[in-house]
């Protein structure tokens, strides 16, 4: 049968937060970026595709990330 602990249970290795928090705000960065950045370009590959033409979809797609990176 399995030994009864009656102390403190081993946790391990204390937690190293300043990497733990520095691993989390890369996350959410990259997260954040990848979303904008696929939004913008498939709401530019689909006004290329209905409505003007693969150069407006370009300029359309420049415009959207200036966009995102003055509000975001």
């Amino acid at each position: 049968m399995a030994e009864i602990q009656h102390g403190p249970a081993e946790l391990g290795a204390e937690m190293d937060y300043p990497e733990h928090e520095r691993t989390y705000h890369g996350f959410t960065f990259l997260v954040k970026w990848g979303t904008i950045v696929l939004s913008a370009l498939m709401i530019a590959m689909a006004f290329a595709f209905f409505a003007a033409g693969w150069f407006s979809g370009v300029i359309l797609f420049a415009l959207i990330m200036a966009a995102a990176v003055f509000f975001a």
